[in-house]
Order: structure tokens, then C-alpha cells, then sequence
């Protein structure tokens, strides 16, 4: 009786066999018949934001076993994020985004194979690629990081007819446009637009416009970036008194200034009194 036994046990390991042959193809297959496919449209970003570079098999097959590799060519080494035998491979990361990086681990059962990253730097721009070694599928994706702020309007000059406006906004990526409006949404006429760049690359930019006293009205500066979608305005409002209190308070400062010194040509007079 013991011989059948062994037979059946024999029996029971060969269908084994056959089956995990037949199955192991079959993913393999699957695998192959996936396409790997990010976004077609540029993902956008704040500089200190976090964001998620979107990347997946379609259709869905598991990429846990995969090695799973993020580079941006360009950089020395060019690898942004490396996973594989389930841990991610740090040895063979770039520098600039040590402990910036991370995959959706859960996510790769269902052929998500997202990349986040922490605190994008203005340098983080530029496009990545996914590649899924095994499976031998490779796909792009384009990060734009931007950076924003918010104008500021100063009275410049102010004379009997008129007065000028001053726009400026600092710390702007890309380099962005300014313009004036008045309170219906017309563009005003306005000087040309004078652009610095500092040495971390981000723009300040600043506008100035002339208004004639007779107009009461509100005014508005926009700055606007269309490559990151992004528009900051600052209004003013010109009521009937504004320039007389603009006035005002010049005059006001004239006084300060000059009690100021006639008081400090009087304690030097007297120091120095015989």
C-alpha cells in the first residue's frame, strides 16, 4: 500500500510543476503586453512644494518584483530613485535627492510606479524617466517647478497732475510678465518692465505707470507666469483724498525731519557753548 502512495505523491508534484510552467509564461506574457505610461502633460510644482511624478502599467500587472528605476539624465550620477528586492538602493542614488525621494511600495502590486518627491528644488525641473528593468519598459515624464510672490505698489513721484505707481515682485521661476490694469480690467499703458536675476536663478521683476490725478479709481499690478499657471495681483485704490493724503503725510514727514534737525543744530549749540 505504501507504493501507490508514493505514486500519488509523485503524481501530485509533477501537476505542480506543470501548472507553475504553464502560469510563469502566462505573466511573463502579460508582462510584456503592458505598456508603461506616465503623463503626457507636464507635472507643475511649487519650489518647497512635494509632488508625485504619475507613471503606471497599463494593463495593470505587478511590478513588486520589478527593479524599478527614476534618473535624470544630466546629473552625475543620473539615478533619482532605485528600488529593488524590495528596498530601495541608496548606494546608487544622486546626492541632491538623498532622503527626498519615495515610491508608493503598496502601490506597485497594481502597477503604480509613482515617484514622490519631498521639497522640490527649483533645480528638480527637467525631464525623468521610469524604467522597469525586467519588463524592459521605459517612459518620460516632464516636471516644471516654479516659484511665486506676491507685488507690492509704492508711490514713487507725485506731482500737481500725476502721480507714478511702482510694481515690483521678487523671487519669481520662470521669469515672469507684469501688468497694470484699472478698475474695469483694461490694460494701462505702463514703462517697460525691468527683470534681475539672482544667483539662485529666481527673477524680480517691477513695473511703474503713470496716473492722472483726475482719475478715482482702483488699480491693479498682475504678475503672471503662464508656464506654471500661476498669477499673483496687488490692488490699490484711488479714492477722491488719496493724493491730498499722500500729501499729507509727506508734509507730515517734512516737519519731523526738519523739528529733528533744528533740534539737533540746537544740543550741538549747546555743547559747544563758551
Amino acid at each position: 500500500m505504501l507504493l501507490p502512495k508514493k505514486e500519488s505523491n509523485n503524481g501530485v508534484s509533477f501537476r505542480t510543476c506543470t501548472v507553475l510552467l504553464f502560469i510563469f509564461p502566462l505573466i511573463q506574457s502579460v508582462g510584456a503586453q503592458s505598456e508603461l505610461i506616465c503623463s503626457d502633460q507636464p507635472i507643475v510644482a511649487l519650489a518647497g512644494d512635494d509632488v508625485i511624478l504619475p507613471c503606471h502599467l497599463e494593463p495593470a500587472v505587478s511590478a513588486s518584483s520589478e527593479k524599478v528605476v527614476w534618473a535624470k539624465p544630466g546629473l552625475e550620477p543620473e539615478y533619482v530613485h532605485v528600488y529593488q528586492d524590495e528596498r530601495m538602493m541608496d548606494e546608487h542614488q544622486n546626492p541632491s535627492y538623498r532622503f527626498r525621494t519615495a515610491l508608493f511600495v503598496d502601490e506597485l502590486i497594481k502597477g503604480n510606479v509613482f515617484l514622490k518627491i519631498f521639497s522640490v528644488k527649483i533645480s528638480d525641473a527637467g525631464k525623468y524617466f521610469c524604467f522597469l528593468q525586467s519588463m524592459q519598459k521605459e517612459a518620460s515624464i516632464q516636471l516644471t517647478v516654479g516659484a511665486v510672490s506676491s507685488p507690492i505698489i509704492q508711490v514713487v513721484s507725485d506731482n500737481s497732475s500725476s502721480v507714478v505707481f511702482q510694481c515690483e515682485s521678487a523671487g519669481w521661476y520662470p521669469e515672469p510678465e507684469v501688468f497694470w490694469l484699472d478698475g474695469e480690467g483694461n490694460l494701462l499703458s505702463a514703462g517697460p518692465t525691468e527683470t534681475v536675476r539672482d544667483p539662485d536663478d529666481l527673477y524680480t521683476v517691477s513695473s511703474r505707470v503713470t496716473v492722472e490725478k483726475r482719475h478715482s479709481n482702483s488699480f491693479t499690478c498682475r504678475v503672471q507666469q503662464k508656464d506654471i499657471n500661476q498669477t499673483r495681483d496687488t490692488h490699490i485704490q484711488v479714492t477722491a483724498g488719496f493724493f491730498n493724503d499722500q500729501n499729507c503725510w509727506y508734509c507730515i514727514w517734512s516737519i519731523i525731519i526738519s523739528l529733528g534737525i533744528a533740534v539737533l543744530v540746537f544740543i550741538i549749540a549747546w555743547i559747544n557753548r563758551p
